[in-house]
């Protein structure tokens, strides 16, 4: 299962680049100065990411390592178009999150079924020299050649979205909470670190309602520095609109525990504290009488010290399984923390329509770095793309 989830890739990228306009004079047994007919080159192809929620992680683009499109056609004589180059579309799945692989600068991210966003605009094809005639100029011989191709190092990271994400150490219940409330089959054992991808399940609630939760790897101190899995993982609670911390009751110091966890959260990403947080004391099915009713005390204390829900819980023996359920559907539908994204503003990103009619259910398309379209043809005298 392992080998499997890919949440990281680097991948090389290029678009098309734009055909040359032609240069060419109409010939035609009775028109011998038909004049300029050269046409004008296609465009280059773009590369585009589309999201699909039906890709889980990135394992499909693990092996390809280079992406470039199609350049586009050469123009022809009697003003023809030169053929367009073919589009490379990258799916990926919902919650990729799109860096420059050489600066590590946040560029985009993919949130919608059908999104789609113009990763690098394939290069214009250039004017043939049926655009360039004048009253004074009326046999141009020169054209424009296309706009070269665009290509940049990409990294593509996948953030989990889920709606709860299980935050604990290791052997803390987290599997054993998930196996129980949905239908996933996390990995389960008594000992450290049985959880090595994060796993998702659908927890069903009253009425037909439904959320996702996430388990992801256990942390441990010093995971925001990179020991253990924690460091590779934390980013994928970055998408959760709650966190359920877990501790286990047989732990001496529960306090210490939870504010621990509580820290290298704080170290990786300082906005992760304004997530809704709830602690749940796992494993209580191991206390005898006595050491519950001495947790329910601490409990009480807890509460009030720390300001947050938290509950005593036993996966195994389904106790407090419906109250988690309840304080975990509350917070979520809480107004302030129904949409909570630790995510930076994209750089350079125009909105634009397709030139076709978009249909109200279809997301619109985004295009990064857009550049002018209106054309100078004065600048272009037969030298090229100049600037």
């Amino acid at each position: 299962m392992a080998a499997n989830f890919i949440d990281y890739v680097k991948i090389y990228c290029r678009s098309g680049k734009g055909g040359a306009g032609c240069m060419h004079l109409h010939r035609a047994k009775y028109l011998p100065k038909g004049g300029p007919d050269g046409g004008d080159g296609g465009r280059g192809g773009h590369i585009i990411l589309q999201g699909n929620r039906n890709h889980w992680t990135l394992l499909h683009l693990k092996y390809q390592k280079h992406v470039m499109a199609t350049d586009g056609g050469k123009g022809g004589e009697s003003r023809s178009f030169g053929k367009d180059g073919e589009d490379k579309i990258i799916e990926v799945p919902l919650g990729t999150v799109v860096y420059d692989g050489d600066t590590g600068e946040f560029l985009c991210e993919v949130k919608e079924h059908g999104q789609k966003i113009v990763l690098l605009k394939g290069g214009r094809g250039g004017l043939g020299n049926w655009h360039f005639r004048t009253a004074t100029n009326q046999t141009p011989r020169y054209a424009q050649p296309g706009e070269p191709a665009v290509e940049r190092n990409i990294i593509l990271q996948l953030k989990v979205l889920a709606d709860v994400g299980l935050v604990g150490f290791p052997n803390a219940g987290k599997s054993t909470l998930l196996s129980v409330v949905s239908a996933a089959k996390p990995e389960i054992a008594d000992y450290p670190f049985t959880t090595l991808t994060p796993q998702l399940g659908i927890v069903s609630y009253r009425d037909g309602h439904s959320f996702c939760m996430a388990d992801i790897p256990g942390i441990i101190e010093g995971a925001a520095e990179g020991k253990g899995l924690g460091l590779r993982f934390l980013r994928h609670i970055e998408r959760n609109a709650v966190l359920l911390f877990m501790v286990p009751a047989i732990t001496e110091k529960i306090e210490k525990e939870y504010t621990i966890l509580l820290k290298e959260l704080e170290k990786y990403n300082p906005q992760l504290l304004t997530k809704a947080r709830i602690l749940a004391i796992s494993k209580c099915d191991a206390l005898t009488e006595a050491e519950m009713k001495k947790l329910q005390t601490s409990i009480k204390r807890l509460t009030t010290k720390l300001g947050i829900t938290i509950l005593p819980i036993s996966s195994v023996a389904g106790q407090g399984i419906n109250e988690l359920k309840d304080a975990l559907w509350v917070e979520l539908n809480k107004e302030v923390n129904q949409v909570i994204e630790i995510s930076h503003a994209p750089i350079d990103v125009t909105v634009i329509e397709h030139e076709e009619q978009i249909k109200e259910d279809t997301p619109e398309t985004i295009y990064l770095n857009e550049v002018d379209e209106e054309w100078d043809l004065n600048k272009y005298k037969g030298i090229g793309w100049d600037e």
